[in-house]
């Protein structure tokens, strides 16, 4: 025991140091574990792919990570990203597949190898994704959401495949008839666990959320029992991670849970990365130099080049089909873990799971920096994205008018609603990223148009030499700028004004500084015009009047 938590505490302060160097890097901390694993199995100081408690620790952070996965999923997912996503999510997944399965055959790889590596590429990591969108503040952009319903799709495809991959055993070959014993088995299972999360687990955890330490306790307890019954019946841990956190994915405290198991799934899932980087160490990748190159280049390469020929043909413009497609330029999570699937069945040898990981490595730790670096990467490339993307943005451009508005309103949530509502609908366009608001301004008789802001082929199909007065509510900071210099770059044949909206004083002033004619800063801009209306209303009758007012805005009751 006592050499085990030497070890530990050696493993831990190696991975703490990496990972100051990855943060400073702009690299993703699974990097740095990856790198770990392989440093100090290279070095031989640590026997980390020999060590049942490291590989019992890692299988526990693959449970715990589908746990949160089917926590963070419902049944209404895939209805919210919208078909466009699907549609794009299945079909790169398609297209991903069959290129990476020929690329493998023409690399003298196996037919099983070859399939295995292929299936590996068309998966994106969802962990990678959502940080660096967080990062950027364009969780709610137009390519973020688009980005985010792919990922949702091959996240329901991973799950589907491990399935499948769970009912087989160590050594057994892929036939039909347990795989369609399998599918049958998961559909029961899923149904369950289906009918648990709806009629039975969010009433009995609602009796636990009293006390947070309680509700992580029974979160846990009901993880590990339901993974170890479904490993029972044949399924693999994961998958019985999986539906422990659908069946909790209705209860109503299914974030305070996700918040409490983070942590802990962290620190397990950092342990199945340092073992993983451990094994390719071991492994002997000095003759697959070739595919490694040959297949990083057709995920960042040709994943980007599939998703944004796929987006002109939806019709999509070229900057919101160039960034989707960078997004979603590289291996995943799921992808380490299928690499450890198949070899746990005997289904492909070390170096094809070395192959994976490697492309993982290499792909994660570049499209880093692309997306980091996107907008300035589109810039130069527009010539080149032309010439694969051939839509004329028919989504993106719905209900346009031919004839002149002298007003552009972007953004139309909440504050620009309230904007909205009190401008003549016939002297305005609206444009915003948002399906949902669009839908609803349609119905009120809104002339809309559907896209980002920070788009500039779709800014430049507007009249803005007509137009006077252009108010954005959109909040980015580095948006606005972008925004202002677009506008500044094609000026009004009369003078047109800009209002721009920012969070703090700080954004403001350099707005100001850069050529806004006035800032909205909710903070200021509501204290005032509050102040204002009651000083006319000595009875204060204007109070129920306002009241009334938010109401519509909100859509819910006050």
């Amino acid at each position: 025991m006592s050499n085990t938590i030497t070890e530990l505490a050696l493993l831990l302060t190696v991975a703490a140091v990496i990972g100051m160097i990855a943060r400073l890097l702009k690299q993703p901390m699974i990097l740095a574990y990856i790198v770990v694993g392989g440093l100090l199995s290279t070095m031989g100081v640590l026997k980390i792919a020999d060590s049942p408690v490291y590989g019992t620790f890692g299988n526990v952070g693959v449970m715990l990570l589908l746990f949160l996965v089917g926590l963070e999923i419902n049944v209404t997912a895939l209805k919210k990203v919208g078909m466009a996503a699907v549609l794009l999510g299945f079909g790169q997944i398609i297209i991903t597949f069959v290129g990476g399965f020929i690329i493998g055959l023409l690399l003298g790889l196996s037919t099983v190898s070859s399939g295995y590596i292929a299936i590996a590429l068309t998966f994106s990591s969802t962990v990678i994704v959502v940080k660096l969108l967080s990062e950027r503040q364009d969780m709610n952009s137009l390519y973020g959401k688009l980005s985010l319903g792919i990922l949702l799709v091959q996240d329901v495809v991973a799950i589907i495949l491990l399935v499948v991959l769970s009912g087989l055993r160590p050594g057994e070959s892929v036939s039909i008839t347990p795989i369609i014993l399998t599918i049958s088995e998961a559909i029961l299972l899923f149904g369950f666990a289906y009918w648990l999360g709806r009629v039975v687990m969010p009433k009995l955890f609602q009796h636990f959320a009293h006390s947070e330490e309680l509700l992580f306790l029974t979160s846990l307890a009901w993880v590990f029992l339901l993974a170890a019954g479904v490993q029972k019946l044949g399924f693999s841990l994961e998958i019985g991670g999986f539906l422990a956190g659908l069946s909790l994915a209705n209860s109503s405290t299914h974030f305070q849970i996700a918040s409490r198991i983070r942590p802990l799934r962290d620190f397990f899932i950092a342990l199945f990365f340092v073992v993983l980087g451990s094994s390719v160490a071991l492994s002997n990748v000095a003759g697959l130099t070739v595919p490694i190159i040959v297949f990083s280049l057709f995920v960042l390469v040709g994943n980007a080049v599939i998703v944004i020929i796929l987006m002109g043909i939806l019709g999509y413009h070229r900057r919101t089909s160039f960034l989707t497609g960078v997004t979603i330029a590289q291996v995943s999570e799921f992808s380490f873990v299928l690499a450890a699937v198949g070899l746990r069945l005997g289904h492909i040898a070390s170096t094809d799971a070395a192959i994976i990981t490697a492309v993982g490595v290499v792909t994660i730790a570049v499209s880093s920096y692309l997306i980091i670096y996107a907008d300035h990467i589109y810039r130069a490339l527009i010539p080149v994205i032309a010439f694969f993307h051939r839509g004329n943005a028919p989504i993106e451009s719905e209900d346009r008018s031919p004839f002149y508005r002298p007003t552009l309103l972007i953004g139309a949530h909440r504050i620009g609603l309230s904007i909205a509502l009190n401008l003549p609908k016939k002297q305005l366009v609206i444009l915003d990223s948002n399906p949902d608001v669009i839908a609803e301004l349609k119905k009120e008789k809104f002339l809309t148009m559907f896209g980002d802001s920070s788009d500039h082929d779709l800014l430049g199909e507007l009249p803005l030499k007509r137009m006077t007065l252009v108010i954005a509510t959109i909040p980015n900071l580095i948006d606005n700028l972008q925004l202002l210099e677009y506008l500044h770059a094609h000026p009004s044949k009369k003078k047109r004004r800009i209002v721009l909206r920012a969070d703090s004083a700080a954004d403001a002033a350099q707005l100001y500084y850069h050529g806004a004619d006035y800032v909205i800063q909710p903070q200021l801009s509501s204290g005032q015009y509050f102040g204002h209306v009651i000083g006319r209303d000595k009875s204060l009758k204007i109070l129920d009047k306002l009241r009334e007012q938010d109401k519509q805005l909100t859509h819910e009751p006050i």
